[in-house]
C-alpha cells in the first residue's frame, strides 16, 4: 500500500483575473490526480524515504501545477518534477540545480523577480513568463512512460489553452519538445510536416504558436558544458525578439 501524502503546504492566494481563477481551478484538479499507479508510488515513496539533506522535511508528494504570471506570452515547458525538486517543493522548477539554473536566466531576462527558486513561499514572482511540465509527478529515473506522458498532456493542453496571450514556447529537452508539438496538436494547429526535430535553438511554427527548443538545465548538461549559461541568456534574448514583434 502506498504511504498516505503528507499535508498539502500553505499556498499563496492566486492572482486575480480569469485566467488566475481558470489556472487556479486547473491546479486543485492536477494536484488530486491519481491517475498513474507507478508515478503515484513512486513520487510518495521518495517522500517517505529522502535523502540525508532533506531529512525531516515534509515532501509535497503530489503532482505538480505550472507556476507563474497567467498573462504570460512566454511557456516553459519542462519534462516532470524531480524526486527531491518539486516533488518535495510543490512547485516547479523549485529546489534543485535545474531550478537553480533556469531562474537565475529568468531573473538576468527580466522574468523572474529573484534569481533563486528555494520554497514555494520564498516571494518569488513571474513576469511575463509561466513554467510547466508534460508530466506532472516525478517519474522514476526521470522517464515517463508513454502511456503516463499521454495521461498527463491533457493537463498541459488546457494550461495552453487558459494563457491566451501566450504564443512561445520554451521547451527544455527533447521530451518536452515532444509533448509541447503533442500538445498544440490537440490543441488543432496544424504542424509542419516532416515533425521538427529538437536541437538547442531550433525553432518551429505550429498555428500561432512558436516553439524554441533548449537543453535542459540538469547537472548532466550543465557540468559538462553542453549548457552554459550564455546559451541559455540567449534563448531568452531570442524570446524577447519574438514576443516584442508579436
Amino acid at each position: 500500500m502506498s504511504p498516505k501524502p503528507p499535508a498539502a503546504p500553505r499556498q499563496a492566494p492566486p492572482p486575480q483575473g480569469s485566467e488566475a481563477e481558470d489556472l487556479s481551478r486547473l491546479a486543485t484538479e492536477v494536484h488530486a490526480c491519481r491517475r498513474c499507479a507507478r508515478l503515484v508510488e513512486w513520487r510518495e515513496a521518495r517522500a517517505a524515504d529522502p535523502p540525508r539533506r532533506f531529512a525531516g522535511e515534509s515532501y509535497w508528494a503530489r503532482p505538480v501545477a505550472g507556476f507563474g504570471d497567467p498573462t504570460a506570452r512566454l511557456a516553459i515547458v519542462g519534462l516532470a518534477p524531480a524526486a527531491h525538486g518539486a516533488n518535495r517543493t510543490g512547485r516547479m522548477f523549485t529546489g534543485d540545480r535545474s531550478g537553480d539554473w533556469l531562474y537565475a536566466a529568468l531573473h538576468r531576462a527580466g522574468y523572474a523577480s529573484q534569481p533563486e527558486s528555494l520554497h514555494r513561499d520564498d516571494g518569488l514572482r513571474l513576469s511575463d513568463a509561466y513554467i510547466t511540465a508534460v508530466v506532472r509527478c516525478a517519474p522514476p529515473a526521470n522517464k515517463p512512460s508513454p502511456t503516463e506522458r499521454d495521461e498527463c498532456l491533457p493537463y498541459l493542453v488546457r494550461e495552453l489553452e487558459m494563457l491566451e496571450r501566450c504564443q512561445t514556447i520554451v521547451t527544455l529537452g527533447a521530451f518536452a519538445w515532444d509533448g509541447a508539438l503533442r500538445a498544440l496538436r490537440d490543441l488543432g494547429c496544424r504542424l509542419p510536416q516532416p515533425k521538427p526535430r529538437f536541437g538547442h535553438g531550433s525553432e518551429a511554427q505550429a498555428g500561432d504558436w512558436r516553439l524554441i527548443g533548449c537543453y535542459h538545465p540538469s547537472q548532466q548538461n550543465t557540468f559538462t558544458g553542453k549548457l552554459t549559461e550564455q546559451m541559455l541568456d540567449d534563448i531568452l534574448i531570442r524570446v524577447r525578439e519574438l514576443t516584442e514583434v508579436g
